[in-house]
C-alpha cells in the first residue's frame, strides 16, 4: 500500500537523489525526474526499489515551458496522486552581468523560477487532494550572498531570488491547505564526474571562508527536505530553511 507519494525533479544526483535515497522506503512511491541523465537516475531508482519503495521515471527539460505539467501529470498517474514535490531542478551559472546574454539570464530564469511556478500550478489540483500536502523548492545560498571573497552568479541569483519570492507568495496562497518553503544550500559536494560551476581546487578554496570550515553533503540538504515533507513541519510555511554552514549568517 502506497502511504507517500513524491516528485523530485532533478533527481539523478546531488541534493536531488540524495533526497530520493532518505526519502524511499516501504509504502513510498516517488516520480523522479532528471533533464537527460537516464544512467543516474536508474541508479537513484534501484536504490529506492532497494529500501522496499517504488519508482517512476520520467525524462526532459523543465525549461520547456509545456514540460513542467507533463512531469507532475505524469507522475500522479504513475503513483496515483501526489503528496509532495520537491522542485530540484537547475543549473549554475557564473557569467557576469556585463556579457550575460539575454537568451542566457532567461535560461536560468526558464529552468529555475518559471519551472518551480509551472509545476506549482499543475501539481495544486493533486496536492489538495494529497495527504500532509508539500511544495518543497532548492533555492541557493546565491541569492544571499553577494561578497568578494565568494564568486558571484548573477543570473542564477536572480532567478533563485524569484524562486523565494514565488515560495512566499504561494504559501499564502495556499494556506491553510499545503505548505511551501525552500531550502538554501551553500556550497555542497558534488557528486564524482558530476558537473559543477566551480572546479574542484576552486571549492577547496571556499572552505577556508565557510564558517563550518568544509562544504556541504548532499544529504544534510536531504535531511532539511525531509523535515519539511513530514508532518512534523506541518505549521511550517513560507520559509527559507538554509542549510549553509553559516556562510549567510
Amino acid at each position: 500500500m502506497t502511504e507517500r507519494r513524491y516528485l523530485i525533479t532533478g533527481a539523478a544526483s546531488g541534493i536531488g537523489a540524495a533526497a530520493a535515497r532518505l526519502l524511499a522506503g516501504p509504502g513510498v512511491a516517488i516520480a523522479l525526474h532528471t533533464r537527460k541523465n537516464q544512467p543516474g537516475l536508474e541508479r537513484v531508482a534501484a536504490d529506492v526499489r532497494a529500501q522496499g519503495g517504488t519508482a517512476h521515471l520520467i525524462l526532459g527539460d523543465l525549461a520547456d515551458p509545456a514540460l513542467p505539467a507533463r512531469v507532475v501529470e505524469g507522475a500522479a498517474t504513475a503513483l496515483g496522486g501526489l503528496d509532495v514535490v520537491v522542485a530540484n531542478a537547475g543549473f549554475a551559472d557564473r557569467t557576469p552581468m556585463m556579457t550575460l546574454t539575454d537568451p542566457a539570464y532567461a535560461a536560468s530564469q526558464d529552468a529555475i523560477a518559471f519551472a518551480f511556478l509551472r509545476l506549482a500550478r499543475a501539481a495544486q489540483p493533486y496536492l489538495s487532494a494529497g495527504q500532509q500536502p508539500r511544495m518543497i523548492a532548492v533555492s541557493s545560498f546565491v541569492a544571499h550572498v553577494f561578497r568578494l571573497e565568494h564568486p558571484i552568479f548573477p543570473a542564477s541569483a536572480a532567478a533563485k531570488a524569484a524562486l523565494e519570492a514565488l515560495v512566499k507568495s504561494l504559501a499564502l496562497e495556499w494556506a491553510p491547505a499545503i505548505t511551501v518553503n525552500a531550502v538554501a544550500p551553500g556550497f555542497t559536494r558534488k557528486d564524482p564526474g558530476a558537473h559543477a560551476a566551480l572546479t574542484p581546487g576552486a571549492f577547496e578554496e571556499r572552505i577556508a571562508r565557510i564558517p563550518m570550515r568544509r562544504l556541504g553533503l548532499p544529504e544534510e540538504v536531504a535531511s532539511a527536505i525531509q523535515w519539511l515533507a513530514s508532518p512534523l513541519a506541518g505549521y511550517v510555511t513560507g520559509q527559507v530553511i538554509h542549510v549553509d554552514g553559516g556562510i549567510t549568517a
